[in-house]
C-alpha cells in the first residue's frame, strides 16, 4: 500500500506540474486579451487574431496531452482520489473533468473560436461606435454557430446552453436558474414600480456635476487601495468595457471607463473590478494554476465584485469615511454637499438603457433579458438577425422605455462578440450570493459597519478571504455559499437587502 501511495504522489506531482505549465501559457493568453482591450492599435486586430489562434492551439495541445490524460485516469482510480487531502481529491477530480471537456474539442474549433472572438470584439467596437448592428451581425452569426458546435462537443449529454454555462458556472442548469430568476423577478418588478412612482425620490444631480478625469483617477485608486486592492500586484487602466484580467499570481489588471459628468461610472466601475481583483489576489498562491488556487465560478467571482460595489460602495457608513476624501478631491464640485446627500443620490432608481450604469434595483432585469435572448439563439428559437427587435421589444416591456439606437441596446455589451455565451446569468447569481454572504459577514462581525465608517475594511475582507477566497474551486458555488453562510442559497437575502435600503430612500 505504501508503494502505491508513493507512486500516486509522484504521479500527482507530475500532473500538477503539467497543469501549472498549461496555466503559464494560458496567462499569456490573458495578457494578450488585456492588451487587445486597452493598448492595442486598431489596425493590429488582424494579426492579433492570428496570435490568439496560435496560442489557443498551443494551450489546447497542452491541456489535451494524452500522457496527462492517462496520468489523471490512473490517479482517479488510485488511493489519493479517496484518501488524499481535500485539496488533492478536488484537484484530481476537477483536472480530469477539465481534461475530458477539452479533449472533446477539435483543435480546429479551438483555433477558429479564438480567431473569431478577437475579430468579433474588434467588429463590436466599431459597430458600437457607429450604432450599426449590420457591422456586427455577420460576426455574431459565426460566433454563435461555433459556440453551438463547442456545446455539442464538450458536454454532449447536456442541453447546449447548459454545456456553455458550465464553463462559467459549473453545475448550474438553465431550468433551475430560470426558476430562481422567476422568483427574483416577482419581487423586483413591483419594487421598481414602487420606487419609480414614489413621491419621495432621491435627487442624483450631485452625481452629474463636473468631475475631471485625472482627479477621478487619483480618487478611485485611493478607494481601491483602501478596500484592499494591492497595486504592487495589480494596476488600473482605461478601456471601453470594464473588466478584470489576471496574468499571473501577482499580476491582476483592472480597468474602467471615465465620464466627467457622472462620477459613478468610474467609481463603481473600479470598486466592481477591484472586488474581482481582491478575489484574485486572495486566491492561494501555492496552488496557482490548480483548482484550489482558482475561482469557484464566475457567479462567486461576481458576488465579490457586487458586494464591494453595492453593499459597501453604496452604504451610508462607507460614505462617512469616503465623502471627506471625495470633497477633498473635488472641492468646488462638492462644496455644498455632504455624506447624506451623496448617499441618497446613489439610491436613485431610474430605469435606463445601459446595464453597467444601471441602478442596483433594475440591474437584474437587464441580466434576465440577456439570459433569455442568448439561450433562445443557442436553442435555435431566435435568429441572430432578429436580436435587435427582440431586445427592444423586451426592453420596452420590462423598463417602459425603448433604446434610441442599437448602441444603447443590443450592441452595448461585449460578451457575445467575445464568445462569452452562457456568462450573463452569473451576474445575477453573483448578486444573490453577495447579499447572502454580506448578511452572514455582518452576523459574524456586527462591527463591520462602524469599521467601514472609519475607513477600515480588513475584517470584512478577512472574512471573505477565509470563507470564499481560500476555498478556491474545491467547491461549486452553491455548496461554497451554503457552507460560508450556514443557509441554503436563496434570492431572499437579495430582495430583503434591496427593500431595506431602497424602500426608506423612496419613502416606504
Amino acid at each position: 500500500m505504501a508503494d502505491a501511495v508513493a507512486t500516486a504522489e509522484k504521479s500527482f506531482a507530475a500532473a500538477c506540474d503539467h497543469a501549472r505549465r498549461t496555466a503559464l501559457l494560458a496567462s499569456v493568453e490573458a495578457l494578450l486579451g488585456w492588451d487587445e482591450r486597452t493598448m492595442m492599435p486598431a489596425a493590429a486586430g488582424g494579426y492579433r487574431a492570428d496570435q490568439a489562434a496560435a496560442l489557443a492551439a498551443l494551450v489546447h495541445r497542452e491541456r489535451t496531452d494524452p500522457v496527462q490524460g492517462e496520468r489523471l485516469a490512473a490517479l482517479a482510480a488510485g488511493p489519493l482520489a479517496q484518501a488524499g487531502s481535500p485539496e488533492t481529491q478536488a484537484t484530481i477530480r476537477l483536472l480530469r473533468h477539465d481534461f475530458a471537456k477539452q479533449a472533446r474539442l477539435p483543435a480546429r474549433l479551438v483555433e477558429e473560436l479564438a480567431r473569431a472572438c478577437v475579430e468579433g470584439q474588434q467588429a463590436w467596437a466599431r459597430a458600437r461606435a457607429d450604432a450599426s448592428w449590420s457591422m456586427l451581425e455577420p460576426w455574431l452569426r459565426r460566433i454563435f454557430s461555433l459556440k453551438r458546435e463547442q456545446a455539442a462537443c464538450q458536454l454532449p449529454d447536456l442541453d447546449p446552453y447548459d454545456s456553455l454555462m458550465d464553463d462559467y458556472e459549473p453545475g448550474a442548469r438553465w431550468a433551475s436558474v430560470a426558476e430562481v430568476f422567476g422568483r427574483l423577478r416577482e419581487g423586483i418588478v413591483p419594487l421598481v414600480r414602487r420606487c419609480v412612482e414614489a413621491r419621495k425620490r432621491p435627487d442624483d444631480a450631485l452625481l452629474r456635476r463636473d468631475y475631471p478625469v485625472e482627479v477621478q483617477r487619483r480618487f478611485v485608486q485611493e478607494v481601491a487601495a483602501r478596500i484592499g486592492f494591492d497595486f504592487e500586484r495589480g494596476r488600473l487602466d482605461t478601456t471601453d468595457h470594464p473588466f478584470c484580467s489576471t496574468a499571473g499570481p501577482d499580476d491582476c489588471r483592472i480597468t474602467t471607463r471615465w465620464d466627467e459628468r457622472f462620477l459613478p461610472t468610474a467609481l463603481f466601475g473600479v470598486m466592481h473590478e477591484a472586488g474581482h481583483g481582491l478575489y484574485e489576489q486572495g486566491l492561494r498562491r501555492d496552488w496557482y494554476g490548480l483548482p484550489p488556487g482558482e475561482a469557484a465560478s464566475l457567479g462567486v467571482h461576481e458576488s465579490q465584485s457586487r458586494l464591494w460595489e453595492n453593499l459597501v460602495g453604496r452604504a451610508r457608513d462607507f460614505w462617512t469615511w469616503c465623502f471627506p476624501r471625495a470633497r477633498a478631491a473635488f472641492p468646488a464640485t462638492l462644496a455644498d454637499a455632504n455624506a447624506d446627500a451623496m448617499h441618497e443620490a446613489l439610491l436613485r432608481v431610474r430605469p435606463s438603457c445601459i446595464r453597467v450604469e444601471a441602478d442596483e434595483v433594475t440591474y437584474n432585469l437587464h441580466i434576465m433579458l440577456r439570459f433569455d435572448l442568448e439561450r433562445a439563439v443557442v436553442q435555435g428559437e431566435l435568429d441572430v438577425g432578429d436580436l435587435p427587435a427582440a431586445w427592444n421589444d423586451r426592453f420596452e416591456a420590462d423598463f417602459g422605455i425603448r433604446p434610441p439606437n442599437d448602441a444603447q441596446g443590443v450592441l452595448q455589451d461585449i460578451h457575445w462578440s467575445a464568445g462569452l455565451i452562457g456568462y450573463f446569468p452569473t451576474y445575477t447569481l453573483g448578486n444573490i450570493f453577495s447579499a447572502q454572504l454580506m448578511r452572514a459577514a455582518l452576523d459574524r462581525h456586527p462591527g463591520i459597519p462602524g469599521e467601514m465608517a472609519a475607513g477600515r475594511f480588513d475584517t470584512l475582507l478577512g472574512w471573505l478571504r477565509t470563507e470564499v477566497h481560500a476555498v478556491g474551486r474545491t467547491l461549486e458555488s452553491v455548496p461554497l455559499v451554503t457552507r460560508a453562510t450556514g443557509q441554503t442559497v436563496s434570492e431572499r437575502w437579495l430582495l430583503e437587502s434591496l427593500e431595506e435600503r431602497y424602500g426608506p430612500a423612496h419613502g416606504f
